[in-house]
């Protein structure tokens, strides 16, 4: 079994699932969407995070890295991410906290003892444990041995995915999920292609796949008018889930927020999303009527 990283364990979200939840972020993803909001759980890999307004130049990271992931030149911090090897030392000598290491692994039966901190939330709003990413369908057999745990615990568990992965990966875990937090990003395959690196068909058909084995399922729309700001793309999804034989539970529209510009250069990573625009509330009403027009469960979130 292939140990993940585990980018981030959000506590107290109120937005991945019923109540309130901890959500657990992998690190790793096979789309390339150009609106990520959690570019640092794109690589499967360790992730060196500069906050470059914190560093002071005092140079304790360049003598504490054997593999010279840091440099200064012409007083600027330069990180070289290809060497780093997430051993944390350059991180944990900075003075003033400018270095972050962003990844660890851990064991299924320590993360969710990590989970378990915040059971007694969980009692209290029926909420549970969400596992995010990145992608977390890219690990299937960790992700069933983590959600059998998590179940034998009492809790409600949750599995936030893009469905860009092979059906074998569901039938995995699906004995084990109370709700799949479920992706549909853009519907005209060219445009989705373009926008997420690949096309839509095999999620379309996992999806219709995952109905049909009786799942529970949560539609995630991200309104993102460069992409599909246009109502024919709300018709095509909202027809397409109107003909499902088995219906899913709740359709949310989210529309599209730049929480997430500010990560990329703290990253090393090219910002390709600085110009989107977020979505009117009039669009969100015409896109939302899209689906409430068919008797489709959906609303704004």
């Amino acid at each position: 079994m292939i140990q993940p990283l585990v980018s981030n364990i959000q506590r107290f979200s109120v937005d991945d699932g019923p109540g309130i939840r901890t959500t657990v972020f992998f690190k790793g993803c096979n789309l390339r969407c150009l609106w990520c909001h959690n570019p640092e759980c794109i690589s499967s890999g360790f992730s060196i995070q500069l906050m470059a307004s914190s560093c002071t130049s005092c140079g304790k990271c360049l003598d504490k890295c054997k593999r010279q992931g840091h440099m200064f030149e012409n007083g600027l911090h330069l990180v070289n991410r290809k060497n780093c090897i997430g051993c944390g030392d350059c991180a944990y000598h900075c003075p003033s906290t400018a270095i972050s290491i962003i990844g660890k692994a851990y064991e299924p039966e320590e993360l969710i003892k990590e989970v378990l901190k915040d059971k007694m939330y969980f009692k209290t709003s029926d909420g549970g444990v969400t596992f995010s990413g990145g992608e977390p369908m890219l690990h299937p057999e960790y992700l069933k041995k983590a959600l059998i745990l998590a179940k034998e615990a009492g809790l409600h568990t949750a599995v936030d995915t893009a469905g860009n992965v092979s059906f074998t990966a569901f039938e995995t875990i699906l004995p084990y999920v109370d709700i799949f937090l479920y992706d549909i990003k853009v519907w005209d395959d060219e445009r989705h292609r373009q926008a997420t690196g690949v096309s839509n068909h095999l999620i379309l058909e996992n999806l219709k796949k995952l109905t049909d084995a009786g799942a529970t399922v949560y539609i995630r729309t991200p309104v993102i008018m460069e992409w599909n700001g246009r109502l024919e793309e709300f018709e095509g999804i909202s027809s397409y889930l109107a003909g499902l034989s088995k219906p899913v539970k709740l359709i949310q529209l989210l529309p599209y927020h730049n929480y997430g510009v500010g990560k990329y250069e703290t990253l090393g990573l090219v910002n390709e999303i600085q110009d989107h625009t977020p979505p009117t509330e009039e669009f969100m009403e015409q896109a939302l009527k899209c689906y409430l027009d068919k008797g489709l469960p959906a609303r704004i979130s």
